[in-house]
């Protein structure tokens, strides 16, 4: 699960703390990358792991991509059970939290995708509105119900070689969509692919009947 201490040896924070270091040298991520968007899958999509799925892009660049499903929960996990593994004190408020499945690598590294009002040492701050923190304190934060005013617990992350991500978009895998709190934070987890769909004007029917004619 989560480490006691910053993971910045795992590739995904190496990734992101590359990204974050680009930003600031460049101002702003640079041209042609997907760092802080949302990518919805589509019909065409070859890999049904990820069917209806909404990622948000944590990092982005010509090494590859890494990104959280934010729209799929891990059935039989709650936060109750993850707090008891880690033996973190909670409130019963914070017991009904759900654990989200934010992709099929390693499902044993915990990311928490969080607001910009909360900020420890070693949190990635992805963009102005969006965050992530992977470390315990986040979660003894969110058992006291002091933490980030909205976020998504997650476990596993997706990842993409370089060059991979591209080719998928080319195929027409997955649409782009500008990420707002309502869509990533959205509770209610079924309505997030279509309403990501919805804020590019797409009609989740008409891609199901041009899915059909392929």
């Amino acid at each position: 699960m989560m480490e006691n201490k910053a993971i910045n040896k795992d590739l995904y924070l190496r990734n992101i703390m590359r990204l974050e270091r680009s930003k600031v040298e460049n101002e702003g991520t640079p041209e042609g990358y997907l760092t802080g968007k949302l990518l919805v899958s589509m019909p065409f999509l070859e890999d049904s792991r990820f069917s209806y799925s909404v990622i948000f892009v944590c990092g982005h660049d010509s090494q590859g991509a890494i990104g959280l499903v934010i729209n799929k929960i891990l059935p039989d996990l709650t936060f109750k059970d993850l707090l008891k593994q880690l033996n973190i004190d909670h409130m019963p408020s914070s017991s009904d939290l759900i654990v989200h499945y934010g992709g099929p690598i390693d499902l044993s590294r915990g990311f928490v995708l969080h607001s910009s009002d909360y900020h420890i040492d070693t949190t990635i701050e992805v963009d102005d509105c969006f965050s992530i923190t992977s470390t315990l304190e986040i979660l003894r934060a969110l058992a006291r119900g002091t933490g980030p005013e909205k976020y998504l617990i997650c476990l596993g992350y997706t990842g993409w070689s370089a060059g991979q991500l591209e080719q998928e978009l080319q195929n027409n895998g997955w649409l782009v969509v500008e990420p707002t709190e309502e869509l990533v934070f959205n509770p209610y987890l079924e309505t997030k692919w279509r309403s990501s769909l919805a804020a590019l004007g797409v009609d989740p029917a008409v891609l199901s009947l041009e899915s059909g004619h392929a």
